[in-house]
């Protein structure tokens, strides 16, 4: 965390007998190169009694705190050495990496962003900053940063992972997908694999999402997230018994996984064991109480049992919830019907053939 500076220092005027400033220097620097930081803390600590305005001393004071993992001590001694020597950029890079330890992204961010400006090809402070970008929501700042380095660079997997990472999240998913490949496949990436079949699912590339979640299953069977993408994408492809074990062993891992407890429920109705389908459909609920497909589902569920205004009741909330999605619409219609309600039967039917068509 920032280079060692050794300084030759003026005389300062100290009383007889008590250690120099420079034997201080000396003692403090050789304690930090030998890793014993606290010694070297204590040494600064002493020199800045007799030399309080020397930023080489608040640097490496800085430096000896944040490798202990004191960042608060260290943006302070940063931020002094940096108020004695205002234009020291490896300072305000070690500033800004703290704020990142920290946690504090947006902070990291505003002191990274002239240092990137100002070396507009270094690719390290290219990534921390896209890095800190997307971990607050500006994905698209990441895009533009990392679009402009990615010809020069078209295998740092780095740079492919936080690039497609803030594509997929900008909407662009396609795009997305291709550069998280060379850090799944390459770098064997669980999290690259686990965005990747996430997103593939979500545009419907159910074969290449299969792939992508069995990948991370190999690479890291222990990901949060990574059996419940096995088990959604074994049921699109009509292994139910394959997402049934899948979700099991992701709600063995999160009981409070909604995914999961929402996908079992729905290949439970596919296999007719409505009871078990009902456990996990209700969980889903109190997990997610204004969830639209937890409700299309139990509206499903309802259906099947035989409970037809239970069914109405869930299905009626989710086309107020998303009045355009065709297939409830249907589905409420057939319902009216069987309750002779024969007016809000060709409401809904006419409204599902309008938005059908308006879909094809």
């Amino acid at each position: 965390m920032g280079a060692l500076v050794l300084l030759a220092f003026l005389a300062v005027p100290v009383a007889a007998q008590a250690p120099s400033p420079e034997q201080l220097f000396r003692e403090a620097v050789e304690a930090q190169q030998r890793g014993d930081d606290a010694l070297a803390i204590r040494k600064y600590q002493s020199l800045l009694k007799l030399a309080p305005n020397v930023p080489e001393v608040h640097a490496n004071l800085g430096a000896a705190y944040a490798r202990l993992g004191q960042f608060e001590n260290a943006i302070r001694h940063y931020r002094a050495a940096l108020a004695l020597d205002p234009s020291n950029q490896p300072l305000q890079f070690n500033l800004a990496l703290a704020h990142y330890k920290q946690q504090n992204y947006r902070e990291a961010a505003r002191l990274l962003e002239p240092l990137s400006s100002a070396a507009p090809g270094d690719l390290r402070l290219a990534l921390l900053l896209a890095d800190c970008y997307n971990r607050t929501g500006q994905e698209a700042r990441t895009v533009a940063l990392l679009g402009r380095l990615e010809t020069g660079h078209p295998d740092d997997l780095a740079l492919k992972w936080l690039l497609g990472a803030a594509l997929v999240r900008t909407g662009k998913k396609q795009e997305g997908i291709l550069r998280l490949d060379l850090p799944a496949r390459q770098g064997r990436s669980a999290e690259a694999c686990l965005l990747a079949g996430q997103t593939a699912m979500e545009i419907h590339e159910y074969e290449l999402g299969r792939e992508y979640a069995e990948l991370a299953l190999k690479v890291n069977p222990e990901l949060p997230g990574v059996w419940t993408l096995a088990g959604m994408t074994r049921h699109y492809l009509a292994d139910n018994d394959g997402a049934v074990e899948a979700f099991r062993k992701a709600l063995a891992a999160n009981p409070d996984d909604f995914e999961a407890h929402l996908g079992m429920g729905t290949v439970l109705i596919v296999q007719r064991d409505l009871e078990g389908a009902r456990t996990h459909l209700e969980k889903a609920l109190k997990l997610r109480p204004a969830d639209k497909l937890a409700h299309y589902q139990m509206g499903r569920l309802e259906r099947a049992a035989g409970n037809i205004e239970a069914a109405i009741r869930h299905l009626e909330l989710v086309v107020k919830a998303d009045p355009d999605w065709p297939q409830p619409h249907i589905e409420l219609s057939a319902l009216y019907f069987r309750l002779n309600r024969p007016e809000d039967g060709e409401r809904e039917r006419a409204i599902f053939d309008k938005l059908n068509a308006k879909g094809q």
